[in-house]
C-alpha cells in the first residue's frame, strides 16, 4: 500500500451505538480492509488517474464511488488486476466499458457484489469532470445527491493527484452542492420547521422520484439517515446555515423561522443548481408565453405553489437519472448480479415495512 498517495482519512462515526474502545478497534479494523482491498487505487499509476474515493461502509457492503481523471485509461488498468470484476462487457474492452458509462445513466459504472473476507464491494467509477458537473449543476443528482448527507460510516481518500487549481474547483464544487440543497430545501419548507425536518428534507432530495424507493428500497431509509446522525448534519449545514440573513433559529420554540417574502424567496431561486432552474424553466412556460429566466424567476418568487414546483423540478431530475442509471447496471453487473442484488434489496424493503407496520 502506497500511503503517500493519501493526504487524508477520515471516518465518521457510525449511525449505531458503540463503546469508544470497539469503535476504534472497528474504525481500525475497517481502515485496514479498505487500505488491502482498494489495490486497484493503490496498486496502479493512480498519480495520473485518480481524484477522489468516496467510501461508505455497511454492516456487510463497503460502497466506493471513484472520481477518476481518465475513466478509460482507469478501465484498461483496472481490467488487468480485477477482470473478473467486470461482467460480459469487458470483453468489449476498455473502449466499451468507457462508452457505456460516460453515454448512458448519471456516467458512473459500477461493479458490484466484489467479494472480500466478509463482506462485499461495490465501486463506482465517475469522471472527475463529470463530478464536478453534477456537483454544480445537479445534472442527475445520482452522486451530488449521496453528497448531501454525510454517508453513513464513511471514510474519505482524498489523493494528492490534481493540480492545485482543480483540487480547488472540487473543493469548492463539493460545497456548493450543500448550499444548493439548503436553498432547494428552504422554498420547499413552511414558514417554521424543526432542525430535523429540515435535514430529513434535504436528505430527501435525492430520492424524491427514484423509482427504486418504491421497488426494492428501505422505506425507513431517510429516517435512519437522518435520525441516527443530527449531529453529522449539523457539521455539515451549520456553518452556512448561520450566514443566512433570511433564516433565524427561535431558542424558545427549537425550531428555524424563514422569512418568506418575494425578494428572499427570489434569492433561493436564483442559487438553484442550472438543472433545476431549467426545469422550471420548461415547466413555467408550458403555456405558451416563452418568458425568460429572470421573468420565470421572479414569477415564482411570488407563487405560493413556488416550493411545490422547485420539488417536482428535483423529482424529474431524480426520475429520469435512476431508471436510466438501473438500467444500465443491468449491463454493467450482469444478469445473474443484478437479480440478486435486487432480491438483497427487496428482502431489505420487506423487512422494513414490517417495522413501520
Amino acid at each position: 500500500m502506497n500511503t503517500e498517495l493519501y493526504s487524508g482519512l477520515s471516518a465518521i462515526r457510525p449511525p449505531w451505538e458503540m463503546e469508544p474502545r470497539i469503535l476504534k478497534l472497528e474504525v481500525t479494523k475497517l481502515t485496514n480492509e479498505l487500505q488491502k482491498d482498494t489495490r486497484w487505487v493503490s496498486d496502479m499509476k493512480v498519480k495520473e488517474t485518480v481524484a477522489y474515493v468516496f467510501v461508505t461502509v455497511q454492516r456487510n457492503m463497503i460502497d466506493l464511488i471513484l472520481a477518476v481523471n481518465n475513466p478509460m485509461t482507469w478501465h484498461q488498468n483496472n481490467l488487468k488486476l480485477n477482470r473478473s470484476h467486470y461482467s460480459i462487457l469487458k470483453y468489449g474492452g476498455s473502449h466499451l466499458i468507457n462508452r457505456i458509462q460516460q453515454g448512458y445513466g448519471a456516467g458512473v459504472y459500477f461493479n458490484t457484489l466484489v467479494p472480500f473476507e466478509d463482506r462485499l464491494i461495490k465501486y463506482g467509477i465517475i469522471s472527475t469532470s463529470k463530478l464536478i458537473t453534477d456537483l454544480l449543476d445537479w445534472d442527475t443528482l445520482y452522486v451530488s445527491g449521496r453528497l448531501h448527507k454525510p454517508l453513513m460510516i464513511s471514510y474519505t481518500f482524498q489523493v494528492k493527484v490534481l493540480h492545485q487549481t482543480q483540487d480547488a474547483g472540487l473543493e469548492q464544487a463539493l460545497k456548493v452542492n450543500l448550499q444548493s440543497a439548503i436553498h432547494a430545501t428552504l422554498l420547499s419548507l413552511p414558514e417554521t420547521f424543526t432542525e430535523e425536518e429540515l435535514y430529513l428534507q434535504i436528505a430527501c432530495l435525492s430520492y424524491t422520484g427514484d423509482f427504486r424507493m418504491f421497488l426494492g428500497e428501505d422505506k425507513n431509509k431517510v429516517n435512519n439517515i437522518v435520525r441516527p446522525q443530527l449531529d453529522r448534519f449539523r457539521n455539515l449545514y451549520s456553518d452556512y446555515l448561520n450566514r443566512i440573513p433570511q433564516l433565524e433559529w427561535n431558542c424558545k420554540t427549537a425550531k428555524y423561522q424563514k422569512d418568506c417574502n418575494m425578494n428572499n424567496q427570489l434569492h433561493h431561486l436564483n442559487l438553484l443548481p442550472k438543472k433545476v432552474q431549467h426545469h422550471l424553466y420548461v415547466a413555467c412556460n408550458k403555456d405558451g408565453r416563452h418568458r425568460d429566466m429572470e421573468d420565470v424567476m421572479r414569477a415564482l418568487a411570488n407563487d405560493i405553489e413556488c416550493g411545490d414546483m422547485v420539488t417536482l423540478a428535483v423529482r424529474d431530475i431524480v426520475w429520469q437519472s435512476s431508471w436510466s442509471q438501473s438500467l444500465k447496471g443491468i449491463l454493467t453487473a450482469g444478469i445473474y448480479k443484478s437479480l440478486k442484488y435486487s432480491f438483497r434489496k427487496i428482502v431489505k424493503m420487506t423487512k422494513s415495512m414490517k417495522t413501520i407496520r
